[in-house]
């Protein structure tokens, strides 16, 4: 793991000070993020976050499916739990924790919001950090690339409409419900995923075709991943400067969103590792297929998250900063209970 995905939770919290601080200090650059929107997604974030999404696109080989002919049940496991089980066990979860148990701690119109942004950070799979979950719980890379590759083909068709059915079943406030156009979830997934991994796609098979496939690996994905941290970290200072009065107002929103996330990450874990397990699985696929339903595409979640407004894009932002202790957590007690698969 390197340095920036080790301290990744570090850099979170900084970039909360500082956009807190730019938020509360220069109003004017707010303001200026609320005009340069276009369909409700906001260009300089968008902006970023392509830059976010690339690199790890880079990474996926859509050839490497093929391989996997022999044992495909590690890939039904994890569109399983991806697509049917967790969109809607975070709905369950989120909702029993922010509009139930929490009703008194957080305003109502507050914590829907905050739902809707749990509501679609659920319906992303991860994509990107699973590969350093994989490797650091000896997990089978070829099988990986192929489970994050077959994800990304379903959350093209699947995501859209998942995410419709569930905030159409997000309480509305005082008559307003939480709603985002087809059109812009369309257009969402057409910038975010489809145009990011078809120029990914191309830029690898240009490089691996001039340069070779190891070129690629140790010289083109290291370079962009420096320009993923770098846009990840201006992204979140965004996210966190449109937010500044809500976290100076309510700081301890940050620690009650954090737990129904925390929960669902060990609950989707949990039956995915169980799972795999009992269908004989080896841990080189077991471990893998959990990480990926138990953690999630933060850079969509939080495109999609800001098209409503940035109360709902914090939500998405908590997940990534409860993401890297809990996924480490997990891939420790991966690594522990190896002996007892085959």
């Amino acid at each position: 793991m390197g340095f920036f995905e080790k301290y990744l939770t570090v850099f979170v919290i900084l970039a909360m000070i500082i956009g807190v601080f730019v938020g509360e200090t220069f109003q004017v650059v707010p303001d200026l993020l609320d005009r340069l929107t276009v369909a409700r997604i906001s260009l300089p974030i968008g902006v970023l976050i392509w830059f976010m999404i690339f690199p790890s696109m880079l990474k996926v080989d859509f050839n490497a499916i093929k391989s996997i002919k022999g044992n495909p049940k590690g890939l039904y496991l994890t569109w399983i739990v991806n697509w049917v089980i967790k969109p809607f066990s975070m709905f369950l979860i989120a909702g029993l924790f922010l509009l139930v148990l929490f009703n008194n701690l957080i305003d109502r119109e507050i914590a829907v919001k905050y739902l809707a942004g749990a509501v679609i950070l659920g319906a992303a799979p991860c994509t990107a950090m699973v590969f350093v979950w994989s490797s650091l719980s000896k997990g089978n890379p070829a099988y990986t690339l192929v489970q994050v590759a077959t994800n990304n083909i379903i959350l093209l068709i699947l995501f859209v409409p998942i995410v419709q059915l569930l905030l159409s079943l997000v309480p509305s406030v005082g008559g307003t419900d939480v709603f985002i156009p087809w059109s812009t979830l369309f257009l969402s997934v057409v910038l975010f995923v489809v145009v990011p991994l078809v120029a990914a796609s191309i830029t690898r098979h240009t490089v691996i075709k001039r340069r070779g496939l190891e070129y690629l690996n140790e010289k083109v994905i290291p370079k962009f991943s420096k320009i993923t941290m770098i846009g990840l970290m201006l992204t979140l200072i965004l996210i966190f400067t449109l937010q500044s009065d809500i976290i100076i107002n309510n700081p301890w929103h940050i620690v009650l969103i954090s737990i129904p996330l925390v929960i669902q990450t060990f609950f989707i874990f949990t039956i995915t590792y169980l799972a795999a397990k009992k269908m004989n699985l080896p841990h080189s696929i077991s471990a893998p297929a959990g990480f990926i339903g138990a953690s999630n595409f933060f850079e969509l979640a939080v495109a999609v998250a800001i098209t409503i407004g940035p109360v709902v894009a914090l939500a998405t932002v908590v997940g990534l900063l409860v993401e890297v202790p809990v996924m480490l957590a997990l891939v420790s007690i991966a690594n522990r209970t190896k002996k007892y698969f085959a």
